[in-house]
């Protein structure tokens, strides 16, 4: 079909030749070029619902299609925004509400992660059309219960994995902070028997040592600290959101720290030793 023959096409025609269904499915996965390419050539396309009464933007809420999102600013329409519906009253914030499908959430790794995601388009569609939050469907549910309800299998696998991940990572921590706190008093070489003072105390090597110590001993207890607190979180829906994905990512960080400096240790250890040989 050309584009002047779709330019002429009313709404029953849109549906009969098959462009509707065809468009829905490119709002689905997200092949902008072909949205694009038809809304300039028919705009009215953009107004067309589908069998449930939905039309192209709430396919690109419901179905996370943040380019298509954007690309429409919709920031500026709250009024349409306000006026979607489909045919069981379902607003946008109830289409945002339902769990993405399992292709969307695969680029996205860990239940927690995922749910994190989920969280953040709720919340932010919610900033848009704040009025939409107490508004109830057929069955009688605000958007946030049917979050919650759509979403309570995620909340408990993300739970789970913080918890392994939080469990596995203070293992490891718990066994560097052990070997850096001995090390710092079993130093290379030796100290001298009258005095206490380190051998090798005057080398630059010794220092890299001490230093490298300390900052792998203090790194790996911030990330002992920062798992225990994942460990006894609450694990409420909004502590998925910033909470405790950000308790992971410093834990992460400083354990990946304490590592890196415990090797740097290592490494100014073995030179001290071998004399540079």
């Amino acid at each position: 079909m050309s584009s002047k023959e779709l330019a002429e096409l009313n709404a029953k025609e849109l549906v009969e030749s098959g462009v509707i269904p065809a468009f829905f499915q490119a709002v689905h996965h997200g092949i902008l070029e072909f949205v694009d390419e038809t809304g300039k050539n028919n705009p009215d396309i953009f107004s067309c619902a589908d069998e449930h009464s939905r039309d192209a933007f709430m396919y690109a809420i419901e179905y996370r299609q943040e380019k298509l999102f954007l690309k429409q600013n919709l920031s500026k329409q709250k009024v349409y925004l306000l006026a979607l519906r489909d045919k069981d009253n379902n607003n946008v914030l109830h289409m945002v509400a339902k769990l993405a499908s399992d292709s969307r959430l695969a680029h996205i790794s860990g239940p927690a992660l995922q749910m994190q995601r989920e969280l953040q388009w709720f919340k932010e569609l919610a900033i848009l059309v704040p009025e939409c939050k107490d508004f109830v469907n057929h069955s009688g549910e605000t958007p946030q219960q049917v979050f919650s309800r759509d979403h309570k299998q995620l909340k408990k696998e993300g739970e789970e994995w913080m918890k392994q991940t939080a469990q596995s990572c203070t293992v490891v921590c718990a066994f560097i902070v052990t070997i850096m706190f001995a090390a710092a008093f079993t130093v290379p070489g030796g100290s001298n028997q009258d005095s206490g003072i380190p051998i090798f105390l005057h080398r630059r090597l010794f220092m890299v040592f001490i230093l490298s110590d300390a900052i792998s001993l203090f790194s790996a207890s911030t990330s002992v600290l920062m798992f225990l607190g994942i460990l006894t979180s609450r694990y409420a829906e909004e502590d998925f959101l910033r909470s405790l994905p950000t308790k992971l990512i410093i834990g992460l960080c400083t354990l990946f720290i304490s590592i890196a400096t415990m090797m740097i240790a290592f490494s100014a250890a073995v030179s001290l030793l071998l004399q540079g040989r």
